[in-house]
């Protein structure tokens, strides 16, 4: 296997010289300056405080991040991920948000890989190369949320079935538990893994492995489902009982779909688009067109491949059944596809795979990298100097260090508003930064507070800000980019 590995990189040398640049690039854009402008918010703060009371409390849990369906959570498959990453970091969340940042690398990696051996090597570099540097990419990879392991998650899921259909027994296991992990680190659409896999052992029956092999396959997915299971016996069966109202009570699949195909039909084309493009839509329109003509007037070649047919089965899986899910007050975004992302840009890869067999097919690649990098690069940039808002983990300690240095060792309190109204992200940042430096805001009122807001719509920032010129004057103020402090001497009332 070692000396197979090495014949090939031998005999392709310049092909893997470009590979270990795209991915050094790659691995830069997602790990560089996270320091400064990682984003912690809301889900960052509820997910890091769950952490810090199983490693300082041991307080153990059974559930993970919430659906976003109401009373529907995952399983703690992400929290048991990164909880090793929080540990080695001290309670830092850059460890775990690079960590993260990391698997998405190796799925480009793999990425390649499976360009490389379905379609050939100039496919595997051209979607390495997108997925490396698409802006929407980099920032998917970054981003400290459960979905971002989707993206290694679903090019192992796309690799084993490929290698299944070649007769690879032992892949069916590790099928079985990639796609239990799916569901449980999966935003909303891969839940539709399932089908498709059902389709494709359908399609594999003369190749299924022995009955054995089926059970522990079967198996591996349930066991992922074991501590939600547990959970659901605990508390009386709320769990399953809000799965079957939102999947039957709440008729979240409706046959009568033709009001929301339009929405669903242009939902997915910022989706895909915007994973490979930003900027003048018809630019891209003009490259996806291309590449569909090459995938169209090839097709009957592409479609004796099996890897081709499993990309086309997992991709158009979700694209189908979110025109029928009618759920969730209708609210289907854009991430809830992270598991397909990469599925997405490898077809469209294809299709300029195939154009570059030709000289001028290389030009017209040439073309789409110039336009590609003239719109990624200055994105990229201004997003590792800047982050995506005015609220960065750099702020947010900055914030955090004044109140600590400006009070001095005074005991005081903290207050604060941030626009998703519960301020879990300041919650944990406090008490970690007060961790190491031995202060903390006191649990009993005194007369120092400090109120810390971020933007929001003047009229509900500035209600808040009036209850707390009733609370407390003024002493003094700071400011970081979007966060303002306040010093103040409550009021004796």
């Amino acid at each position: 296997m070692q000396e197979k590995i090495w014949s090939e990189i031998k005999k392709h040398l310049l092909t893997y010289l470009f590979l270990t640049l795209i991915l050094l690039g790659a691995t830069y854009v997602r790990v560089a300056n996270t320091k400064e402008i990682l984003g912690f918010y809301y889900d960052q703060g509820r997910d890091a405080l769950v952490i810090w009371n199983l490693l300082h409390k041991g307080q153990m849990f059974l559930i993970g991040p919430t659906t976003g369906i109401a009373g529907i959570f995952r399983g703690p498959w992400y929290y048991w991920l990164i909880t090793p990453f929080y540990f080695l970091g001290r309670g830092n969340p850059v460890w775990p948000a690079n960590f993260l940042a990391l698997t998405a690398v190796a799925a480009i990696f793999i990425l390649y890989i499976l360009g490389k051996e379905i379609f050939d090597r100039p496919t595997g570099l051209i979607a390495a190369g997108i997925a490396s540097f698409s802006y929407y990419m980099i920032v998917s990879a970054r981003w400290l949320s459960n979905p971002t392991p989707m993206l290694l998650i679903s090019m192992f899921l796309v690799l084993c079935m490929y290698l299944a259909s070649k007769g690879k027994a032992w892949t069916w296991p590790l099928i079985g538990f990639l796609l239990g992990m799916s569901i449980q680190f999966g935003s909303a659409a891969e839940v539709f893994y399932i089908p498709a896999v059902l389709i494709f052992a359908f399609w594999q029956r003369k190749k299924l492995p022995s009955v054995r092999i089926i059970f522990l396959s079967v198996f591996l997915f349930l066991i992922s489902f074991f501590p939600q299971a547990i959970f659901d016996v605990r508390h009386g069966g709320i769990l399953s009982g809000n799965i079957a109202k939102f999947l039957f009570s709440e008729g979240s699949f409706k046959l009568s779909f033709w009001e929301v195909l339009k929405l669903r039909l242009n939902l997915y084309w910022e989706m895909f688009s915007s994973k490979i493009w930003i900027g003048q839509a018809s630019q891209f329109t003009v490259f996806f067109l291309i590449s569909l003509s090459m995938i169209a007037l090839n097709l009957k070649e592409l479609w004796r491949k099996d890897g081709f047919r499993i990309l086309v089965l997992l991709g158009a899986s979700p694209l189908i059944a979110m025109i029928f899910f009618q759920g969730n007050d209708g609210n289907v975004y854009d991430y809830y596809f992270t598991g397909y992302y990469l599925i997405y840009i490898l077809v469209f890869s294809v299709g300029l795979g195939v154009l570059v067999r030709n000289k001028l097919g290389i030009v017209i690649l040439a073309v789409f990298f110039l336009l590609f990098f003239q719109m990624q690069i200055p994105a990229i940039k201004s997003y590792l100097a800047n982050g995506r808002s005015n609220v960065n983990f750099k702020e947010q300690m900055l914030a955090i260090d004044w109140i600590y240095k400006d009070a001095n060792g005074e005991k005081f309190n903290v207050d604060v508003y941030v626009p998703p109204v519960i301020p879990y992200a300041y919650d944990y940042l406090f008490m970690w930064r007060g961790e190491q430096s031995s202060i903390k805001p006191s649990p009993d009122r005194v007369k120092l507070l400090y109120t810390l807001n971020e933007e929001d719509f003047p009229d509900r920032l500035g209600k808040w800000l009036t209850r707390q010129d009733i609370i407390g004057k003024i002493v003094r103020t700071a400011s970081f980019r979007g966060i303002a402090i306040q010093r103040r001497e409550r009021l004796n009332r």
